[in-house]
């Protein structure tokens, strides 16, 4: 039937066009012409003829652009050639002039055909479905792919309206119909001026320092904002526009990626047996992926949760097929357990990231906090150094400074238990300090969006609370870096960038949302136990002030006496939970003098 269509309203557009142009050529005797006759029948075949060479009505003419365009031009000019050479065989001259004007009169009418419908088209999906008003910011080939795609997409409610750029050479022009407005930094203006109910950002190339003020500008529309996938991912077809994602908390940190020494790092791991404690935990999985990059020969995946410890096998095991990949579940409590893995398997190195990281319910269950987070360090830094590991880092957090928390007090324990076995060891122990991650489990993050999901309120403990915020790759990637600077005895310290508070991060979770703090409101609930209104990396007897390596410092490691240490760990099973808390601050918050410091 489509087929019929066409054929039908191309032999009338080429009939009509061959005779007008008769016409404005002053030609006589048009309709009794015996030669009138045999060149119209001579030009239809030759169209027919190029049609069928050059596929026309193959196309689907609703999604036609300027490629189709082309297509009609090369099909249009073929037939006229084909036609000349014809006339020149059959009545030894060409008709130059008809030819001419015939075949710009075809392209106006078999083009005009082919994009009505498309028009049309783009008509009907407009009316068919309700569409929000989106602002593209970026009007380079990323946004106009994008635009193309929002236009052609029957199943999805964007409709563009108009892009914002800051090249003032793309200003005040048109692309695909739709005006380029800017700069970026009045999105706020031009959102209110044209009514937008979604923005994209659609600029894949800019670094992140860059692009970080048009977060913030978009943040003030208090209008729903997503980013466009990368651009390889709509290009092979792994995305497609209805899989935009909104702009994330990670994205408004502005902070470049490091650049890790990766030969350094790959001399390490390169056919090594590395070990990974909480592999299934935020942290744990991520340094795994990350570590599988530089090809280890076996990663032994440990972990005492079987259904974590079962999909970061599974994930890793589709994408590096290569690695001989090891699920052990395993209780970091347990030296038996513990000695036996590295005796079987004798990693080389090992990363130590399995904790409970919860501060209210550490409050709850101190006891359960010192086996896994003090105890559990303890032992497997023990089986580490009896089976010959030759590096071991442990992951820790800033709330092991100045701890007010049973999670931290634990942690800072441990860290003074790692360092204590590092000098009677020859495997180099060294701990990894670092902020709140983004993201991770426990993370507010989750709790905001499941929380304005539901319509809020947004709950926040305090307003002036603040902490420092790492994504969950980038801490990952420092910890390696770190893993490889180890000489043994440091503590290596993270910049976190610049600290951010809570209720900001809330405000702008739920301005990225497409609400206002008035729709989704945000209430507080006052302090818990154990938690401080702002962190600390360091206290002041481990201050070291030079970077090591970028957004790597290097701080000075503190002790107190082994046996004072050993003791909390015999006696806590004994204590009620409240002389457990305190009998853990009392040491954690121990002040002596520094211990001899290391350098990388």
């Amino acid at each position: 039937m489509r087929k019929k269509l066409f054929l039908i309203l191309d032999t009338s557009v080429i009939a009509t066009a061959f005779t007008s142009s008769y016409v404005i050529v002053d030609v006589t005797d048009v309709a009794f012409n015996n030669i009138y006759w045999l060149s119209l029948l001579i030009i239809l075949f030759s169209y027919y003829v190029s049609s069928a060479y050059f596929r026309m009505n193959k196309k689907v003419w609703q999604y036609a652009s300027i490629g189709e365009m082309k297509l009609i031009v090369k099909t249009l000019t073929a037939a006229v050639i084909l036609n000349g050479i014809i006339q020149l065989a059959v009545f030894s001259y060409i008709q130059y002039r008809v030819l001419f004007v015939t075949w710009a009169l075809m392209l106006l009418g078999v083009g005009g055909v082919r994009f009505f419908l498309r028009l049309r088209q783009d008509q009907l999906r407009n009316d068919s479905v309700e569409r929000k008003r989106t602002m593209i910011v970026g009007a380079g080939s990323a946004g106009t792919m994008l635009a193309r795609q929002l236009i052609q997409n029957s199943e999805c409610d964007l409709k563009p309206v108009l892009f914002v750029d800051d090249d003032p050479n793309k200003q005040h022009l048109d692309i695909l119909s739709l005006p380029v407005k800017g700069p970026t930094e009045t999105i706020p203006e031009i959102a209110a001026k044209y009514e937008i109910e979604r923005i994209i950002i659609a600029i894949p190339s800019l670094k992140k320092s860059q692009i970080h003020g048009i977060y913030e500008a978009a943040l003030k529309s208090a209008v729903k904002t997503q980013v466009l996938p990368m651009i390889e991912d709509l290009v092979t077809g792994k995305l497609s526009v209805k899989e935009l994602r909104d702009v994330s908390p990670e994205d408004l940190l502005g902070r470049e990626q490091v650049k890790l020494q990766e030969k350094v790092i790959s001399n390490g791991m390169k056919g090594k047996t590395i070990l990974v404690t909480g592999a299934g935990g935020s942290i744990g999985s991520e340094l795994c992926r990350q570590i599988s990059g530089f090809a280890p020969a076996k990663l032994l995946l440990t972990g005492h949760g079987e259904n974590s410890i079962y999909h970061i096998y599974m994930e890793l095991k589709q994408l590096y097929p290569s690695i001989e990949l090891v699920p052990l579940i395993a209780d970091v409590q347990d030296y038996e357990r513990m000695l036996d893995i590295m005796t079987t398997y004798r990693p080389n190195h090992v990363y130590h990231a399995a904790a409970h990281k919860h501060v209210p319910l550490m409050e709850i269950s101190p006891h359960e906090a010192v086996k896994n987070n003090t105890l559990g360090s303890y032992q497997t830094a023990l089986a580490s150094s009896e089976a010959g590991v030759e590096t071991f880092v442990m992951v820790s957090t800033d709330k092991a400074v100045n701890p007010t928390s049973v999670m931290g007090a634990t942690k800072r324990l441990a860290e003074m238990l790692v360092h204590h076995v590092n000098k009677e060891s020859n495997t180099k122990f060294s701990v990894v300090r670092f902020g709140n991650v983004l993201g991770s489990n426990g993370s507010v993050i989750p709790l905001f969006k499941k929380q304005i999901e539901a319509g809020g309120p947004v709950t926040v403990t305090h307003p002036d609370m603040i902490r420092y915020f790492m994504t969950i790759p980038e801490a990952s990637r420092l910890v390696l870096q770190a893993g490889a600077l180890a000489e043994g005895g440091e503590t290596f310290v993270l910049d976190m960038g610049e600290p951010v508070k809570i209720t900001d991060l809330a405000k702008n979770l739920i301005a990225l949302s497409g609400y206002t703090t008035d729709e989704i409101p945000i209430v507080y609930t006052g302090v818990r136990q154990g938690e401080k209104l702002y962190e600390e990396l360091l206290n002041p007897e481990e201050i070291h002030e030079d970077q090591i390596y970028p957004k790597i410092y290097l701080g000075k490691a503190t002790s107190i006496p082994l046996d004072e240490l050993e003791q909390v760990l015999h006696t806590f099973d004994t204590e009620s939970r409240e002389e457990l808390r305190l009998h853990l601050l009392e040491k954690a918050n121990r002040r002596t003098l520094p211990a001899e410091t290391t350098t990388a």
